[in-house]
């Protein structure tokens, strides 16, 4: 375990969150996602995780989310295996190790300063892998990432904390520094972002939710032209959506019905 407590605050907390969740769902006996990396990791890290401990639905939500983040990146590395993968706000996901990329690939974790330290302390170093540490908001630290290749691009639980004028920026600056590529990230609608106070994960490290877009298609291009949608998730197709409880399964259905309700949280994927 590392000597040294692990303190985080508010945002930056939430990524101890789904990296325990994700832990807890490989540990289950029919996991969604096989993360052993994450369940190495929260035995080396000096943190009290049952203060922030998710219940058994909201690990497997995590687990289902990542999975299909995975699949994503295996689908565009299946096509371009000589690609730049940039995961902007990487927390402690261990993406990197799930999906070993072919030697060709270019792969960039970026988040905080403080996040990468911690990263390089519990994670191993691999051939073609960098991190870089920065605020998404500072426009420095893409001179780090060549940009003559296609690159597949990443935001995990992390574009709703932002606010919209770093959103627009940060999209620009992406879409004009990359011949071309694809972009995946969740996002949730304006009503979810208010209504985040209801999640008792988020709740508990005092984050909040600044940005969200209801238009998937129109909202976007009204801050970046270049990018057009080519996925909107619906839960139901989403990777092991059978493993939710019949419940929950019932209350998608009904939501399902009502778009409003239907776009509260879902998976964007564009290309640019």
């Amino acid at each position: 375990m590392l000597t040294e407590k692990v303190r985080f605050t508010k945002e930056k907390e939430t990524m101890l969150v789904t990296l325990y969740g994700r832990a807890i769902e490989s540990r289950s006996s029919d996991p969604v996602l096989v993360d052993t990396a994450a369940e190495q990791a929260i035995g080396r890290i000096d943190y009290d995780f049952e203060r922030i401990k998710p219940n058994k639905l909201q690990s497997l939500s995590i687990a289902i989310r990542a999975k299909q983040f995975d699949l994503w990146t295996n689908e565009f590395l299946a096509k371009h295996p000589d690609a730049t993968v940039l995961y902007l706000g990487c927390g402690m996901d261990s993406r990197v190790y799930r999906i070993d990329p072919p030697p060709g690939v270019r792969w960039f974790d970026v988040d905080y300063p403080e996040v990468i330290d911690l990263r390089r302390q519990v994670y191993p170093e691999r051939s073609g892998y960098q991190m870089i540490g920065s605020s998404l908001a500072e426009p420095g630290w893409l001179e780090e990432v060549p940009g003559d290749r296609p690159a597949w691009i990443m935001a995990e639980g992390v574009v709703m904390y932002l606010p919209e004028t770093v959103v627009k920026p940060l999209l620009n600056r992406l879409t004009g520094h990359f011949p071309s590529g694809e972009m995946a990230f969740d996002a949730v609608s304006r009503q979810g972002a208010k209504m985040a106070k209801a999640n008792r994960s988020v709740r508990m490290t005092g984050a909040s939710f600044g940005w969200g877009i209801d238009d998937a298609r129109g909202d976007i291009k009204l801050l970046d032209p270049k990018l057009e949608l080519i996925y909107e998730s619906r839960t139901p197709e989403l990777p092991r959506y059978d493993k939710l409880p019949a419940y929950m399964r019932a209350i998608v259905r009904v939501m399902d019905l009502f778009p409003s309700l239907r776009r509260l949280n879902r998976l964007l994927r564009y290309r640019f």
